[in-house]
């Protein structure tokens, strides 16, 4: 696709406006009828998660389709797994988002490679390891406030971010109100309820297998202060890896509100 047409499609996915739900925001969830086990894949070769009873809450349905005979569902305390079909019912009963929040189109993830559109402007080529993240859609504007992600840590940075190995910025966004729903069960269990951004290449790479990825590039993208209100642009991802939380990554622009 060529260059600008990309940026158009940027521009016509970023505007916060465009109101659409997703699979879950629909309100489809899975209702336990009898005991059913959590499991972290569909099939009963690993171990359960634990187990379900009739007393659970419902389920949000992940997917709207049978895997292999099970549906793919989160629990109301964040969990995440596998349940046997014919041990639930699913409905689907619309459902109102949290006042003043946005409903915002996420793709079910794609895993990122170095030639992702993003919003266009190539910073895709730096990501290490791409296929680790999946990208949810390809160019975001977030609002929020920065927050120190470093404050509770050992080593406190001045830039209130965490300085990774690969080179990339760890920072906290808390988000406003209308981008709730942006937040996960890892960003509020590993990430203290605040969205992941990173900027790639922005501090000197220790890691050996991460170099070739900042080779000749450093992302000079300013951080403003802790405390400061700002838009963060970039493409929206969920970390396949740790806590799958989710993040603005690779970071495009900052800009103070």
């Amino acid at each position: 696709m060529p260059f600008a047409a990309q940026r158009i499609l940027c521009l016509v996915l970023a505007p916060v406006a465009v109101l659409l739900w997703t699979t879950a925001a629909f309100g489809q969830t899975a209702t336990v009828t009898r005991n059913v086990n959590l499991r972290p894949e569909q099939s009963t070769v690993e171990p359960a998660i634990r187990l379900l009873t009739p007393a659970e809450p419902p389920l949000t349905l992940l997917e709207p389709d049978l895997q292999d005979g099970y549906y793919h569902v989160r629990t109301s305390a964040g969990e995440e797994g596998y349940v046997y079909g014919r041990n639930v019912k699913v409905s689907t009963t619309p459902a109102t988002p949290p006042t003043g929040t946005t409903t915002i189109a996420l793709g079910p993830g794609v895993p990122g490679s170095s030639s992702m559109a993003g919003c266009g402007d190539g910073r895709w080529q730096h990501v290490y390891h791409p296929t680790r993240l999946l990208v949810r859609q390809d160019c975001l504007t977030v609002t929020g406030t920065i927050v120190d992600a470093t404050a509770s840590q050992s080593h406190h940075q001045p830039d209130g971010v965490r300085h990774e190995g690969d080179g990339d910025t760890h920072g906290w966004l808390q988000l406003d109100p209308p981008f709730a729903t942006l937040i996960n069960a890892g960003n509020t269990s590993d990430e203290g309820g605040n969205l992941v951004f990173e900027i790639v290449c922005h501090y000197n790479v220790t890691q050996a297998d991460a170099k070739p990825s900042c080779a000749g590039f450093i992302d000079h993208t300013t951080i403003p202060p802790v405390g400061t209100h700002v838009a963060i642009t970039g493409t929206f991802v969920t970390e396949k890896n740790h806590a799958k939380w989710n993040e603005i990554h690779p970071v495009s622009s900052i800009k103070v509100q």
